[in-house]
């Protein structure tokens, strides 16, 4: 297969499936498809980062790389039994992973969430939380710059919740993270579980 789950338009038969998942204690039934990252189960490292991150603020919150849509459906969920108000932004390039977040966000009655290219979003836009189990293989340089757009979306007090896995550059990530970012910001490892790091990066000042 010579795309990737990160290209923009995968080539491949879509092949949509129906899978079984559990997302903020729910057994729910989601749309996948060939093309996008994990379309045949919820992958071990966005479990881990479900596992770990709080109820959702209200505000505007952004999940950077969506696929078919399992940080955001945890996210609008989580956020309405907490009874905040989060309005999610599923990031991807992939255009067939934002179909497929648009689909099951319809199908679970999930208004909160809007399936969006990093064009569809203002520039005013500033949010409250980022959750990413961010694409790691796209290389160094294209991640770097990933992070460095949006981590400073953060508004102040605001709060970014990665996953990556230990084997591909966990630590040496966050320390990139704290050179970059610098004083305004707090960055820090919280947990370590299947072989996945989960980084926080809080935004202290503008």
């Amino acid at each position: 297969m010579n795309e990737h789950y990160f290209s923009a338009q995968p080539a491949s038969d879509a092949q949509l499936r129906t899978i079984d998942v559990r997302l903020a204690g729910r057994d729910l039934s989601v749309a996948t498809a060939a093309g996008v990252f994990s379309p045949g189960h919820l992958d071990t490292g966005t479990r881990v980062l479900l596992d770990e991150i709080p109820d959702p603020p209200d505000g505007d919150v952004l999940d950077l790389g969506c696929g078919w849509g399992p940080v955001a459906i945890h996210t609008a969920l989580t956020g309405a039994a907490a009874g905040t108000h989060p309005r999610i932004w599923a990031l991807d390039v992939n255009e067939r992973a934002l179909d497929l977040v648009r689909r099951n966000a319809a199908d679970l009655g999930l208004g909160s969430i809007r399936a969006v290219t990093a064009e569809e979003i203002s520039s005013e836009v500033r949010f409250a939380a980022i959750y990413s189990n961010p694409p790691i293989r796209v290389g160094k340089a294209v991640l770097h710059e990933l992070l460095l757009t949006w981590l400073p979306r953060l508004a102040v007090g605001g709060e970014a919740w990665l996953v990556v896995a230990k084997k591909l550059g966990a630590d040496s990530l966050l320390t990139w993270l704290r050179g970059e970012l610098g004083d305004a910001y707090a960055v820090e490892r919280t947990t370590t579980s299947k072989g996945f790091r989960i980084l926080r990066i809080e935004r202290l000042a503008d």
